[in-house]
């Protein structure tokens, strides 16, 4: 059963600016399980970065898709469904454009 370790509605992101570490607390530090991350922005300019102890699986991509209308959708919104060893959990979203922009969000694991 995936448990979520992180998520949020509209997180905005200044002007080229990164945010801090999106996955913090007690689900920071994963075993062995299935990691999945869904992302909506919403403009062209937000990249995201994931990386389990300490091995970059997302190193600072573009988020293909983006829309200021609709929702998030779990099956096509997808960055990165991946299994993993484990470590500790890092995220990070990088806004490249000269405006603010929002993203939603969502980070499951399912443990193994």
């Amino acid at each position: 059963m995936a448990i979520v370790i992180g998520s949020d509605v509209t997180l905005s992101t200044g002007a080229y600016t990164k945010t801090a570490n999106l996955i913090t607390g007690r689900h920071q530090f994963l075993g062995k399980g299935r990691i999945v991350v869904i992302a909506y922005p919403s403009a062209v300019g937000m990249n995201l970065a994931l990386s389990i102890g300490g091995v970059p699986l997302v190193d600072d991509q573009k988020i293909g898709w983006f829309g200021t209308t609709g929702s998030m959708n779990t099956k096509e919104h997808v960055v990165i469904d991946q299994v993993i060893a484990g470590g500790t959990a890092e995220m990070y979203l990088r806004n490249t454009t000269d405006s603010a922009l929002t993203t939603d969000y969502v980070v499951y694991f399912t443990p193994m």
